[in-house]
């Protein structure tokens, strides 16, 4: 379900959080390392600490953008430098951006990150998150769902998969 309203936002986002964040700290940190997972761009791989990194550097393009938008400054999106058909490189990016930070800490960020969203979902008015476009066709909470809800939610699928091919609870 497309959250349509700021309470469906936030109980998606929560959700959704919760339980990739089970399955999170089931892996054990030498393993959180290791290059095994289906990687974002075809072809390639990446480590469960990889798949935290990208979604920590969504969230934090979330609250880039919003800090943006609130101070009157033009907004790259989906960053500056990247196109929305560079996607792959973007996450790329993101690898190395979190790369030197533990898995703890990165998971840790993750979390403060989800509640900074949070608090910036609670500061705005529903009318400010689904009322109207915010970038080009699409609403303020519709940019912040594709980037937290969902992939959180296609992360934890993604981790689920792994976890079983690793024989891991």
């Amino acid at each position: 379900m497309i959250p349509a309203n700021k309470t469906e936002l936030t109980d998606a986002i929560r959700v959704n959080y919760l339980k990739l964040r089970a399955d999170l700290d089931s892996v054990p940190e030498a393993l959180s390392g290791d290059p095994t997972l289906e990687g974002h761009v075809k072809g390639t791989r990446m480590s469960v600490h990889d798949l935290v990194a990208y979604l920590v550097g969504w969230c934090e393009l979330v609250l880039k953008w919003h800090a943006g938008k609130i101070a009157g400054e033009p907004v790259d999106f989906p960053d500056t430098g990247y196109k929305w058909s560079e996607l792959g490189r973007l996450a790329q990016k993101f690898y190395a951006d979190y790369a030197d930070l533990s898995y703890q800490a990165l998971l840790d960020r993750f979390a403060a990150d989800k509640d900074r969203i949070l608090d910036v979902i609670a500061e705005t008015e529903n009318d400010d998150l689904y009322g109207k476009p915010w970038y080009e066709a699409y609403t303020f909470g519709r940019m912040i769902q594709l980037n937290t809800s969902s992939p959180f939610d296609n992360a934890r699928k993604r981790l689920r998969r792994w976890k079983k091919e690793k024989g891991l609870p």
